[in-house]
């Protein structure tokens, strides 16, 4: 009897020393946290995802600050035209012209499920033009299907500038890609001119 005492004593000091063991050997471990459902990066397919009528709207008034009544408009003219724009850029420029005029800007393209790219783009223009300006520009992207294709030279299109409340809009296109300028405070600049912008990556002095 005193033997199966003394096994049983040494068999709990054994489950004792073995418990606190295993418990400083956990508490030394850092803690593992749960994975949840959607917490891993999205994967975007070849094709980029378009923006809304309402989207575009609301990102646009917010970005002039102006009531969504007085952008609708000319956003309804450009959706009507293009369809749905895949990305948008938001910006700031200024522009001058003596017959000959220069126009100069920077902002940052946005598109759904791809990287924020920052934009410069500067063209000259020619025409019935006298005047200086700045204004802020919302441009509407079609066609595009990754952050890189906005690089490029895009032509102005004859005949493709339209005034609503207060907001003028002309398009660009080139390789299947058509950019959409919104402007404010143009007046009478927009529809007196034409040329071609160049958007890349680094600001350039020459506009050519």
């Amino acid at each position: 009897m005193n033997m199966d005492r003394r096994h049983l004593f040494a068999a709990g000091l054994g489950a004792t020393f073995a418990a606190a063991s295993a418990s400083q050997w956990a508490q030394a471990q850092p803690a593992m946290r749960p994975v949840n459902p959607g917490t891993r990066p999205y994967s975007p397919g070849p094709n980029a995802e378009p923006y809304s009528k309402e989207e575009i709207v609301h990102a646009a008034s917010d970005f002039f600050g102006a009531a969504s009544q007085g952008i609708a408009g000319v956003i309804e003219r450009a959706f009507r035209d293009n369809g749905q724009p895949t990305g948008y850029i938001s910006g700031t420029e200024v522009s001058g012209a003596v017959v000959v005029g220069l126009r100069y800007g920077k902002g940052e393209l946005y598109m759904k499920h791809r990287p924020r790219k920052q934009v410069f783009w500067q063209g000259p223009s020619a025409g019935f033009d006298l005047g200086a300006n700045g204004s802020r520009v919302f441009t509407l992207c079609y066609g595009i299907e990754r952050p890189d294709q906005i690089y490029h030279r895009f032509p102005g299109v004859d005949g493709s500038i339209y005034f609503v409340a207060g907001f003028g809009i002309n398009y660009q296109r080139a390789d299947n890609i058509t950019l959409a300028p919104i402007r404010t405070g143009v007046g009478g600049r927009a529809g007196a001119n034409v040329g071609y912008l160049d958007y890349s990556r680094t600001r350039h002095i020459s506009p050519f």
